[in-house]
């Protein structure tokens, strides 16, 4: 795989359905929508705005419980039924002031190749479509919602030379 260009990113945009979770569907008695996020997928969010950087989420569904999982992480871009993720990249860039070349995007499924083709750094969780696979610099070795966000900031900060220092926080 490709890592160039991961030591440059300042901005991770990641997907929700089958990124941060593992794509299911889960409707309770009431018909409310459910979804299940790794509590260490959450950890590794932490680790990378830990590290200085910025966290955003664009997502073409959304609803409450993204919002409420994105308040609990601290992340404060959130872009929820989103048509077009690459116009959506572009109007976070304006929004952040962070180019779309140092910008790195997780992502699973065809809608996400629109931020590929507009990020500096498009990586793939392992359970990806083999289009996205194809089209990403990183894939990691876990599936979506099965700590792939972690991995993928483990994998930043290892090319920003970050990684003793975040793991001496915790040492």
């Amino acid at each position: 795989m490709d890592a160039t260009g991961a030591n440059r990113v300042r901005l991770l945009v990641l997907d929700v359905d089958g990124v941060m979770t593992d794509g299911s569907i889960v409707y309770d008695e009431q018909g409310r929508e459910l979804k299940f996020f790794s509590v260490r997928d959450g950890f590794g969010i932490r680790l990378w705005k830990e590290a200085g950087f910025g966290v955003a989420v664009i997502t073409a569904r959304g609803g409450a419980h993204v919002r409420r999982r994105c308040e609990e992480l601290g992340i404060e871009h959130v872009i929820e039924g989103s048509k077009n993720k690459g116009e959506a990249i572009d109007a976070l860039s304006e929004r952040t002031g962070v180019p779309p070349g140092e910008m790195a995007c997780l992502g699973d499924d065809w809608p996400d190749l629109a931020m590929f083709g507009r990020v500096g750094y498009p990586m793939a969780v392992a359970d990806a479509e083999e289009l996205v696979r194809e089209r990403a610099r990183y894939i990691t070795e876990r599936s979506g919602g099965r700590g792939a966000v972690r991995e993928a900031v483990e994998h930043l900060l290892i090319a920003r030379g970050l990684m003793g220092e975040a793991r001496s926080r915790y040492d």
